[in-house]
């Protein structure tokens, strides 16, 4: 230990003493230093052996404890979509024999259906009443008696609040003619079934828009005391999609009726033999809001087991409008000069193209990875240019056509033009093999279409709304892994169909479905479009002001 008295009187000693002192700090400090970052890089070491391990452990010893319950899974899922298609496919014949005037009698299919049980004791009842008949039916005469009664007892919901309506049908007996009378039976959304409108909707909804298996729904259930089996509710799920098809046509009707659509699609995983295929669900929206278009919008959906390009010309077949979507091989058919019923007119998609730009310009992610961030100025450069355009295009969003083309001819199109001069004098720069090359191919070579939007009003810089309609599905694959059948994945298009156009029009899914459960059979074809979404909501906004 140094004292002072052992400290040295010359100077020249005194700064020798210093400098070694110094010199000893600094190489200490250093040591310190070293080890800080020795122990950093073990923490990180450990962490990343601890996930090999995860893994190592998932791939050893997951597929044994796990295997049953994923085979339980599947068959549990390939039931329901047997269970639905069979009481999809019952009511569609009940409806076509009402359709024909007649009664068209349909055998139980051969499958082990549970016994019904009585609704449990503990649910409250509430008892509707029906006014029995005042005179008989057969004689006119007022004398009647009442003989007793008959209860239909319908399980409906309250949001989680459990109940079971009895509604009472009394009956009479006429003492001059000694005839029988009643009022007649009240209707059910589903022929035969005791589920309410209101519990049917919570089931799809939850089913279609918040991503629960149907297995999992009864589990819930389960737990609240109500006994609903998966094949219950997959009868109910197959019997509303065939009550409720008729309004998922109109939906594509109007879609297809519109001058200009956005399309797109996304992969589904569809099981198929003990193994998932990659299937695809289309979706075609027809949005007129950016160009103050009077006609509200809509979103129709179909299923497909594979991309081929007969997909969309089936889907599209008689429609001549505009089509904006990405550069999908599939889509070139239709917009081919010779195409029966007419070509459809091509409008690219500015979003799709400023993406493959931005993966080449995004710092933030490549300064998460370890490798020298590289940035090409090109494709960063880019991304500027597109984004002033897609700046000018949000200011008129939503104006009128001309007034839309007025804008793009004055700000807008010199922004595009100096682009694509910009780039075709960069590509000629750039190797074939250069990634930033292929981004600008991506777009020089289908330029006409790119640039349609400048003389056009009603199309949009983007085909975002197409993309935005399959966003759900897209979250939702994690909960329900894969489609059971081609009859469910074209099952799923039709609800997705219903509640993707009632949330474009700002209506509640759940609130829409139960109505028009409750209201579709006492509705005629020729008044059908008034359940549709924007109608439905402007009738309950003039019952509304009424009240």
């Amino acid at each position: 230990m140094t004292t002072f008295d052992s400290l040295p009187d010359d100077i020249a000693a005194l700064k020798t003493a210093l400098i070694a002192e110094r010199a000893a700090r600094i190489d200490a400090q250093a040591k310190a230093a070293s080890a800080t970052a020795n122990m950093s890089s073990a923490e990180a070491l450990v962490a990343h052996l601890k996930l090999v391990i995860e893994k190592m452990r998932r791939e050893l010893y997951g597929s044994r404890s796990e295997r049953g319950r994923k085979l339980l899974d599947q068959m549990e899922l390939e039931l329901e979509d047997l269970e639905a298609s069979a009481a999809q496919d019952e009511i569609a014949a009940e409806m076509a024999g009402r359709a024909a005037g007649g009664t068209t009698l349909v055998p139980a299919h051969a499958r082990a259906k549970p016994v019904r049980k009585a609704f449990p004791e503990h649910l409250p009842r509430e008892r509707v009443v029906v006014p029995g008949p005042t005179a008989c039916a057969c004689c006119g005469s007022s004398r009647l008696a009442k003989l007793g009664e008959d209860i239909t007892e319908t399980l409906e919901v309250i949001p989680r609040r459990w109940k079971v309506i009895q509604t009472v049908r009394e009956k009479f007996s006429c003492r001059a003619c000694e005839k029988i009378a009643q009022a007649p039976a009240p209707f059910h959304a589903i022929a035969r079934g005791r589920a309410g409108a209101n519990l049917l909707a919570m089931i799809l909804h939850a089913k279609f828009a918040l991503h629960q298996p149907l297995n999992r729904q009864s589990e819930t259930y389960a737990r609240e005391g109500i006994d609903l089996p998966l094949s219950t509710l997959a009868d109910n799920v197959g019997a509303c999609a065939a009550v409720l098809s008729p309004l998922a046509d109109l939906i594509r009707a109007h879609v297809l009726a519109g001058s200009r659509i956005h399309g797109d699609d996304t992969p589904v995983p569809l099981l198929a033999k003990g193994k998932t295929i990659t299937a695809r669900l289309w979706t075609y929206v027809r949005d007129d809001k950016p160009f103050g278009g009077p006609d509200p919008p809509a979103a129709v959906f179909f299923f497909s087991n594979d991309r081929s390009g007969e997909h969309p010309e089936s889907h599209l077949a008689g429609y001549n409008g505009i089509l904006q979507a990405d550069a999908y091989a599939g889509f070139n058919g239709l917009y081919e000069p010779g195409r029966a019923g007419g070509a459809i007119t091509e409008a690219a998609c500015w979003a799709h193209a400023r993406r493959k730009f931005f993966i080449l310009a995004d710092i933030a992610s490549k300064a998460r990875g370890k490798k020298p961030i590289v940035v090409s100025p090109i494709a960063l450069e880019a991304v500027k240019k597109i984004d002033a355009i897609f700046e000018k295009e949000r200011e008129i969003n939503g104006l009128a056509i001309d007034r839309r083309l007025a804008v793009r001819q004055e700000h807008v199109t010199p922004l595009v033009k100096d682009f694509e001069t910009w780039m075709r004098a960069e590509r000629a720069r750039l190797s074939r093999h250069a990634e930033a090359a292929k981004a600008m191919d991506y777009m020089l070579k289908r330029w006409t279409a790119f640039t349609r939007f400048l003389d056009d009003g009603r199309i949009c810089l983007s085909n975002n709304a197409a993309e935005r309609a399959l966003r759900g599905i897209a979250l939702g694959r994690k909960a329900w892994l894969f489609a059971g059948s081609q009859r469910g994945g074209e099952r799923a298009a039709v609800m997705y169909t219903l509640i993707q156009t009632a949330k474009l029009n700002d209506v509640d899914p759940q609130a829409w479905l139960a109505d028009v459960l409750a209201r579709i059979a006492d509705t005629s074809q020729l008044r059908l479009d008034e359940l549709l979404p924007w109608n439905w909501a402007t009738l309950k906004n003039q019952a509304a002001l009424a009240a």
